[in-house]
């Protein structure tokens, strides 16, 4: 079902990635590797990325974090296990009125956080909903496999919702998952399945492991029919797209998927040669490029699409209520 009114408008938006850059270049002397040198090149914690691009929205809108009702944050490297990463951010931003807590979508993050929080405006429980995609994945990548390291980044992005006054905002929703396929893309061990231990260290269990080939096929086939089931329960087709925002996983899933839509190049949105794979963060921070780039407009219809471990799928059609940027 779609979503009632008043709809959930995007009113601003914020992002940061850390300074350091880890460069194609860093990549190809890496044989060993070594803690130390992983940290001194990559992010810091995943709620200070978070906190960071949240106070960038709060100061785009112009308003204090003491406004906010309600933080969602998705993201698979919480600083901790508990508290829940939200909540660690709600305190840094010191947004003293909101409630808070995190989903677990893995690439599926933000889309799934943003319908949940979009819920909150439409029953009118809320007023100001931040909504927040933030990972580290540096700090869960095994830089031993070349399969993984080169392909992940770290980032966050947040986006304020607030209620439409006009016939902007997010309009549709559509979400599944495929439990059978949680295999193809895991972090076998660190929760109550397999504990830390040193079996589980010693085989390198804490890394993501990833099923390349099963997980493309099944991201360019799930991002083109997630986006049409949107489209078509409302009446739309791919050629009334404005914007099509891809969860940035690799450039070869965003250009199938742009081709199994029939969507022209300029529609589309690709940067993940400037930040790599973000996780919860690649579809806010596609949507920053998009306002650098002069690409997106008020009134604006425009799709986002993910999947990620799970595995998840979420699409999300919004008509974009234009930000200050």
């Amino acid at each position: 079902m779609g979503l009632a009114t008043p709809r959930a408008a995007i009113t601003a938006l914020g992002r940061y990635v850390p300074e350091r850059v880890l460069t194609n270049a860093d990549l190809e002397k890496i044989v060993d590797t070594s803690d130390e040198w992983i940290r001194t090149r990559t992010g810091s914690a995943t709620s200070e990325l978070a906190a960071r691009a949240a106070r960038m929205a709060l100061e785009k809108r112009g308003i204090g974090a003491d406004e906010l009702d309600l933080i969602v944050v998705g993201t698979v490297t919480p600083d901790t296990l508990f508290p829940a990463t939200a909540c660690v951010v709600q305190d840094k931003i010191q947004a003293r009125k909101a409630w808070a807590f995190d989903i677990s979508a893995a690439c599926s993050g933000f889309t799934y956080a943003l319908t949940v929080g979009a819920q909150f405006i439409a029953s009118g429980a809320h007023r100001k909903v931040l909504v927040i995609g933030a990972d580290v994945m540096s700090t869960i990548i095994d830089y031993q496999d070349r399969t993984t390291c080169v392909l992940f980044g770290d980032g966050a992005g947040a986006v304020l919702l607030e209620p439409s006054t006009d016939d902007t905002g997010i309009i549709d929703f559509y979400n599944e998952v495929d439990g059978s396929g949680g295999c193809y893309l895991i972090m076998p061990a660190g929760g109550s399945a397999r504990p830390a231990s040193h079996e589980t260290v010693d085989q390198r269990m804490h890394y993501v492991r990833q099923d390349g080939p099963h997980v493309f096929k099944y991201a360019v086939r799930k991002f083109a029919e997630a986006s049409q089931t949107v489209l078509q329960r409302n009446g739309l087709s791919a050629a009334d797209i404005d914007l099509y925002v891809a969860h940035q996983a690799n450039a070869r899933i965003i250009d199938a998927s742009r081709e199994r839509l029939g969507l022209p190049e300029e529609k589309v949105i690709k940067n993940i040669e400037r930040y790599g794979n973000t996780t919860a963060a690649t579809i806010p921070l596609a949507l920053g490029t998009a306002l650098d780039e002069g690409r997106l407009r008020k009134g604006h219809l425009v799709v986002l699409t993910s999947v990620g471990a799970g595995l998840t799928v979420g699409s999300v059609l919004l008509r974009w209520s234009g930000v200050p940027w």
